[in-house]
């Protein structure tokens, strides 16, 4: 079958032209088609899948395939714009649209670069620059300004971040809906340096206004068995990028992001004592799942995190009974794998802090051979000798026996 683009004005653009040029693999390819109608591309065999606008798959290879395209704000929020995909319709115009100069590069099939606004310097500066001022008339992008920060590690132009700021100012960032903020962090925990999403958002003020219960961390002190010389806030950052390095799970890193937010409504001195902002924090979470329409597989995680990573860090403190119950509340023996990424998710908050970045978590091994002691323990045999509540309290007995054996063996080694 022959190639039905060869006589289309097509051009690669986007994502797939910035990450060629950073030397990156391109996972996806998408083309502009200029001077088409959608009756010549369905003619010409493209199958239609766009909703709002006129998008098609190539029937070989699969590409998406848009009509040059140019848009009017009509209402506030995202999805309040009108098309106009006219075969008129230049690339440039089409690509004045796009939010970012990197993002607004085209090539010709045969490779040919095409740069009206200077993506490749920036690209090449390391800068995020807005194309034009239609950027301020949808508010996904400071969400996707902030995400490309944590993905490349750029530097947000300053007419760029004023205009962010604006654009809150303004009250534009408060029309975006759950699912688009959700996808965004979840795409953006994804990233190598997720905290840079954070500050990015902090930086124009939108923090505030998408992430609330984040943002009132910054300016809290921590107690001074910590790192008292950063505040919670700047924990919160280390300790993202710390879940970042230890796993590519964005449900643990996002247990990571949100595992501290009752201390931003929890009195310091209540801290060493009487950690009520673990409870508090627990709503917090639990209030922040549900205005997000978070998944959740992510909210459980992020709960049992809240609720029980100091535990983990005087593990080698613990009653057995304590750890048993620990165990039973992360479900553990039913959901191992949750029971890892908890894990993942405490060391990377013990080694959010200055100074702590490469130290040993023996704490990890610690849980996780208690955890094999405790799972040791034959629930069928105890299920065929007793009856009702004694089952559990037999269980819970022997674990309890089994954890305690374990610790006398280590103490013996050491």
């Amino acid at each position: 079958m022959p190639d039905p683009s060869k006589d289309l004005e097509v051009y690669l653009v986007g994502g797939a032209v910035r990450d060629r040029l950073l030397g990156l693999r391109v996972k996806d390819r998408d083309w502009v088609v200029v001077g088409a109608t959608p009756e010549k591309m369905i003619e010409k065999g493209f199958k239609p899948v766009g909703k709002e606008f006129p998008v098609f798959l190539h029937p070989i290879s699969k590409e998406e395939y848009a009509l040059a395209r140019i848009e009017k704000k009509t209402h506030p929020g995202y999805a309040g714009f009108e098309f106009d995909t006219s075969p008129m319709i230049t690339l440039e115009q089409d690509l004045s649209r796009r939010d970012l100069t990197i993002n607004a590069m085209a090539e010709t099939p045969d490779g040919q670069l095409i740069d009206y606004f200077g993506g490749k310097d920036d690209l090449h500066n390391g800068v995020l620059r807005h194309v034009s001022d239609a950027f301020a008339e949808d508010p996904v992008r400071i969400l996707r300004v902030a995400r490309f920060t944590a993905r490349y590690g750029f530097a947000v132009a300053d007419e760029t971040r004023s205009l962010m700021r604006n654009m809150v100012t303004d009250g534009e960032v408060d029309a975006l809906v759950p699912e688009r903020v959700w996808n965004e962090l979840r795409l953006a925990l994804g990233e190598p340096r997720p905290s840079l999403f954070i500050q990015a958002l902090r930086d124009c003020g939108a923090l505030e206004r998408t992430f609330p219960e984040l943002d009132c961390l910054f300016g809290v002190p921590q107690p001074r068995r910590y790192h008292p010389e950063i505040d919670c806030g700047a924990h919160i950052m280390l300790v993202v990028d710390q879940a970042a390095r230890l796993t590519d799970d964005p449900k643990t890193r996002f247990a990571a992001l949100v595992h501290d937010l009752g201390k931003c409504v929890t009195p310091q001195s209540d801290w060493p004592s009487h950690p009520h902002h673990e409870r508090r924090g627990v709503i917090l979470v639990r209030d922040l799942c549900a205005r997000l329409r978070v998944p959740n597989q992510y909210r459980d995680l992020a709960v049992a995190v809240c609720e029980h990573h100091l535990l983990v860090h005087r593990i080698e403190r613990l009653k057995p009974s304590t750890v048993v119950k620990l165990l039973d509340a992360l479900r553990a023996y039913q959901h191992p794998e949750r029971l890892h990424q908890f894990i993942l998710a405490c060391e990377a908050d013990m080694r959010g802090r200055t100074g702590y970045e490469d130290r040993d978590y023996p704490q990890a091994d610690i849980l996780r051979d208690y955890y094999r002691a405790a799972k040791s323990v034959n629930t069928e045999i105890i299920a065929a000798q007793r009856q009702g509540q004694d089952i559990g309290v037999e269980v819970h007995r022997q674990r309890c026996e089994a954890i305690a054996n374990i610790r006398k063996l280590s103490d013996a080694r050491d």
